[in-house]
């Protein structure tokens, strides 16, 4: 399935993190903005041209230490049609370069609408005689608390297409404990929703024996995430939280296995600001970012 994909990308760099494309243009350095604008005016085109040129510049020094990716759809939809372009246009160049992305949209719903979903983000469409791939990533956050009905039709596309996607149930904002630390006839509604990740995924086997229903459980709660990772041996996870939010390479120790797979780590902000916290030229941006994704992967493996 395509989480071994991901998990055959992480033992060949040697790195169990993922890069966060979640631009903005105050995080671009001002000569890429400047040159979008001089060509296309201070309008979405010249944002969208000067985030694609960025991600573009950030891929190519992390393609070879870092195996996947994380677009955030809502940095790319806040530039309006020309910025979901970019979002096609970065999946499509990072997977080119041999990486894994994980585009990050947390889609919710049911039926049709959710096979529509599927369809586009990880999926194929037919357009008169022609079946096409609007984006192509290869796997896709969801929000699974409509139940079952939001998450079957996205499992008939995973294992049609070799995708996979990632469940939220235990997210790293504050306030996430106001609903999935309730209890249900006495556990917490995060472990409910890890067990039906668990059963989801008895659909979806794979070969290091993660399923292509993984789970998103943040940094920013090393004891559930802990608990998690005993209690879901099958389910791999994604670990939001790392740096900017506050967790740490001994937080997220527990999200791994005893040989140390079965989670991959995301950082958006501290590598794609990596420049600014450096203080480096800012055509060095690039290299900032890829000093910043190293220091982290040495960071976490130092943990573990």
């Amino acid at each position: 399935m395509a989480l071994d994909r991901l998990i055959e990308g992480i033992k060949r760099t040697g790195n169990p993190t993922v890069a966060g494309l979640d631009p903005k243009l105050e995080y671009i350095p001002g000569y890429i903005v400047e040159k979008a604008f001089a060509a296309h005016g201070e309008t979405l085109e010249g944002a969208a041209a000067a985030i694609l040129e960025y991600n573009k510049g950030i891929i190519d020094a992390l393609a070879d230490i870092v195996p996947a990716v994380k677009p955030q759809a809502a940095y790319y939809e806040m530039m309006g049609w020309q910025g979901v372009r970019t979002l096609q246009e970065t999946i499509t160049y990072a997977r080119e370069k041999g990486m894994f992305v994980i585009t990050d949209g947390k889609r919710n719903d049911i039926g049709t609408t959710m096979e529509a979903y599927a369809a586009a983000h990880m999926g194929t469409v037919r357009v008169g005689s022609e079946t096409l791939t609007p984006f192509g990533g290869d796997a896709l956050t969801v929000n699974g608390y409509l139940g079952s009905d939001g998450i079957r039709p996205l499992l008939e596309v995973c294992r049609a297409r070799d995708t996979g996607i990632f469940v939220l149930v235990k997210t790293s904002n504050p306030s996430s404990g106001e609903l999935q630390d309730r209890l249900i006839d006495g556990l917490p509604v995060y472990r409910r929703m890890g067990a039906m990740c668990e059963a989801w995924g008895e659909e979806l086997p794979g070969e290091y024996g993660y399923s292509g229903v993984g789970a998103v459980v943040g940094a920013t709660y090393p004891e559930q995430l802990t608990e998690l990772r005993r209690e879901l041996p099958h389910t791999f996870f994604l670990v939001p939280g790392y740096g900017a939010q506050g967790g740490g390479a001994r937080d997220v120790a527990g999200a791994f296995d005893k040989d140390g797979l079965g989670a991959v780590v995301n950082s958006s902000r501290g590598i794609l600001c990596a420049w600014k916290k450096e203080g480096c030229a800012p055509e060095d941006y690039a290299g900032a970012a890829r000093r910043e994704a190293l220091r982290m992967r040495d960071d976490i493996l130092g943990a573990l």
